[in-house]
């Protein structure tokens, strides 16, 4: 295959299919995503079979846990996809959506209009649902999309494309309108990514290495984040059984994903009521404790925490443990070792509580919850394709809106420049 002449290929229909689904009408889009849960849910069996095949091959190819966690498809993995369809099917279309409409002085009336961006690269490893929530998000944004999943979910992502093809075939739309790269060959990245004739942004889901060299070598726009290095800080106004609610679902309810907790800094007022407490849930399910000097005073099982720490996004079940004298040192430690991720404040004072919300400069910033709600389905968008750190154009979990763009538009009855 000339990998070349495939992407080239492949970015050419896709602009074709890209001009057509931009001015879809909202009910044939919702139709095709309905069509395309419909068949998922039919095809439950030979999705779970088809993902067995990859996980099969991660485990002899020496996966780690977490990364086969998030190649994992099951009943549950497929009702969450089938559910993320039907919420972007009911979410109101942004496309056309008119916005600060206003007179000017010389008659004419100015303001924006919602756009798509026109063809999406999205290139990720691993989660196979990414297939799913893409094709949702820029079918219903009026997006055309190419879809490069990871070589460890190939088998996983083609019958999920299978699903896909039939239901946008279903309702009338471009099949084209959803492309998935069928070439495990990583030349076909360097393409896609330097393919400014025909895709219009990249977006990458995958490891830090994947996402620097995306964002290192593309001639084309990128959406993206590279750590999630997320913190959660219990203030010494704590309630204390909200902070270990908050601090136990953040690091334990998941490990191998981007919102979890990483670092746990603890006012010292509070450090020796809280920490204890922490420790032992921690410890119980088997979470392996790196402190400074007072939380290893505090928790002898912890073993004290290297400059490295600070700065470790561990996707598994480590967490760094920090006591700061309060509120201002938290802060301080937040804005030079966060991703910009996501941050949250356990406090029953408003005035620190507002005070973390304006400093704390993260895609993300919470209040007595925990960071695993920093998410596209739990913040109501349905699904997201990733979840920005960038400040432009996009920031935080990417759902329609972080799809398109605005341009401007005067209405005028014969108005001319005077």
């Amino acid at each position: 295959m000339d990998i070349k002449v495939y992407m080239q290929d492949l970015g050419i229909k896709a602009r074709t299919a890209a001009k057509e689904i931009s001015r879809a009408e909202s009910s044939i889009k919702n139709r095709a995503l309905l069509k395309i849960a419909e068949i998922l849910e039919q095809n439950q069996t030979t999705l779970i079979s088809e993902n067995q095949k990859d996980l099969d091959a991660g485990q002899q190819n020496g996966l780690d846990a977490a990364s086969l966690d998030r190649l994992t498809i099951n009943t549950k993995g497929v009702q969450a996809m089938v559910e993320g369809l039907k919420q972007v099917a009911a979410l109101p279309d942004p496309v056309g959506e008119i916005s600060d409409l206003s007179y000017r002085p010389s008659g004419i009336q100015v303001g924006q209009m919602r756009v798509p961006l026109g063809v999406i690269g999205i290139i990720y490893e691993s989660r196979p649902n990414v297939t799913i929530d893409a094709a949702a998000l820029c079918l219903k944004s009026g997006n055309a999309c190419i879809l490069r999943g990871g070589s460890e979910a190939i088998h996983s992502n083609q019958a999920i494309a299978a699903c896909i093809t039939e239901g946008l075939a279903a309702a009338g739309l471009p099949i084209e309108s959803v492309q998935i790269v069928t070439t495990a060959d990583r030349a076909a990245v360097g393409e896609l990514i330097t393919l400014k004739d025909y895709v219009d942004v990249i977006v990458p889901r995958g490891g830090k290495s994947l996402i620097a060299r995306i964002s290192q070598e593309a001639t084309i726009p990128v959406i993206k984040h590279l750590d999630g290095i997320c913190h959660v800080y219990i203030d010494d106004k704590a309630d204390l059984d909200k902070a270990i609610k908050i601090a136990d679902n953040a690091k334990t309810h998941r490990y191998g994903v981007c919102n979890a907790m990483e670092t746990l800094l603890v006012a010292e007022g509070i450090a020796a009521q809280v920490l204890p407490l922490l420790a032992d849930i921690y410890l119980a399910k088997g979470v392996e404790l790196r402190g400074c000097l007072k939380t290893c005073s505090l928790v002898p099982q912890a073993i004290r925490a290297t400059e490295a720490d600070w700065h470790t996004e561990y996707l598994a079940p480590t967490l760094s443990i920090k006591i700061v004298h309060g509120l201002d040192e938290a802060i301080e430690h937040i804005s030079k070792y966060s991703s910009a991720h996501t941050e949250a404040i356990v406090t029953e004072d408003y005035t620190r509580a507002r005070r973390f919300l304006r400093e704390v400069d993260s895609s993300s910033v919470m209040i007595n919850a925990s960071t695993r709600f920093a998410d596209g389905f739990e913040y109501g968008l349905g699904a997201e394709i990733g979840i920005s750190t960038d400040k432009l154009h996009a920031r935080g979990p990417v759902g329609l809106k972080g799809l398109t763009s605005l341009k401007y538009i005067v209405l005028g009855d014969g108005h001319i420049r005077q």
